[in-house]
């Protein structure tokens, strides 16, 4: 199978990259499993160029191994280690890799080593996102590290440095846990969801430094997001698995999206379809209508995920079933390497449906009101 038919790649804990053709239901490794070891752990993934012929993965051990679609196969590897713990995001800005660690240091790769640019962007990071419209412009945030946007041009100082929100009733200082974040198209404003389960909406374009929109979601830590086509709403995923669509206008929760049974780690919404793929703990690849919330695939891929890249080529569009139908069967869940129903679901189907006989309501016990009359003989 040719690699770039992939609709979505995947990166998993066990360091093999795997990449989904929904159309003819099938899952691919493209990783050798013979030499797989936990620092081969795929921890950030980008496009390496913006036709997407190519992947760059980040490993936990450092490295930055670039993956050719349409050879299949990898045709570099670079040591990018730096800095202490894995990596937080990479991307890429005129051929050159961008990494950021855990600990802190944003490096720009160049060609030169001496040239290279190291930033100090904090410790605790927990991602680094790049603008796609203005790529010299990058967003770090992580544990009490709170949003910053930095300028490549520019980077002694952040452009942008967010401020916390006000003490909470109790005038206790509020936590500051940045976990995601994604800038808005067209827009100077960037959405951020946070380990204290908010979604925040910030424009640096204002003198204001605190969020303009701060919303609420479930009660545990939000750990991914993914900005909805048309930047009015963004959905958000946590660690419990649950999925959410929020309006950013109006800072309600839309939809909630229902299937998962572990943490969500990747969300990301096609450019141009209504679709939303997350992948996370639980092992499964699942794609969602963003407006309806109903699932439009689910694939097993055996592994517990991290990342993921939904390609910007039109997915294939899922034939109607039985399960489309009023009382029809549930479709079947596509499992790695074939197409193979469910067998729980088959054992259910074809038991017998039991309903409760139907019987006659009891009739209420008559309570005569006549006397009794005495007769005298």
């Amino acid at each position: 199978m040719a690699a770039f038919m992939n609709s979505v790649w995947v990166g998993a804990e066990t360091g093999i990259l795997k990449g989904i053709d929904l159309e003819k239901k099938l899952a691919s490794n493209y990783s050798n499993l013979s030499t797989l070891s936990k620092e081969q752990e795929i921890t950030a993934m980008c496009w390496g160029d913006d036709k997407e012929n190519q992947i760059c993965l980040g490993l936990r051990n450092g490295v930055v191994k670039t993956f050719d679609l349409e050879a299949g196969e990898y045709t570099k590897e670079d040591d990018c280690s730096g800095g202490q713990g894995s990596f937080k995001g990479i991307a890429k800005i005129d051929d050159h890799l961008i990494t950021c660690t855990e600990s802190g240091l944003l490096t720009v790769w160049k060609d030169d080593p001496e040239q290279n640019i190291e930033i100090n962007v904090g410790e605790n990071i927990c991602k680094m996102r790049q603008n796609p419209d203005k790529k010299n412009l990058l967003a770090t945030g992580g544990k009490e590290n709170d949003l910053k946007i930095w300028d490549l041009e520019n980077y002694s100082e952040p452009i942008f440095k967010a401020k916390n929100v006000r003490n909470d009733f109790l005038d206790l200082r509020v936590p500051v846990w940045v976990c995601d974040m994604q800038f808005l198209p067209e827009s100077s404003k960037i959405v951020t969801c946070t380990g204290h389960h908010h979604v925040r909406l910030y424009d640096p374009s204002t003198p204001q430094r605190r969020p303009v929109l701060s919303v609420e979601f479930d009660e545990y830590p939000l750990m991914a997001l993914s900005l909805v086509p048309g930047a009015n709403s963004v959905i958000v995923g946590n660690s419990q698995g649950r999925m959410g669509k929020i309006d950013l206008r109006k800072g309600l929760v839309q939809k909630a999206f229902k299937g998962f049974a572990g943490s969500i780690r990747s969300i990301q919404c096609h450019q141009t379809k209504p679709l939303v793929a997350s992948c996370g703990l639980d092992r499964h690849l699942r794609i969602h209508n963003v407006h309806s919330g109903e699932l439009k695939h689910k694939v097993y891929l055996k592994s517990r995920l991290n990342c993921l890249l939904f390609s910007s080529q039109d997915p294939p569009t899922p034939e109607k079933t039985e399960s489309d139908q009023p009382g029809g069967k549930r479709a079947s869940d596509t499992r790695e390497g074939s197409a193979q129903s469910d067998s729980d679901d088959d054992v259910w189907n074809k038991m017998d449906t039991v309903t409760e006989r139907d019987t006659p309501a009891k009739q209420p016990r008559r309570v005569s009101t006549r006397k009794k009359v005495k007769t005298k003989h």
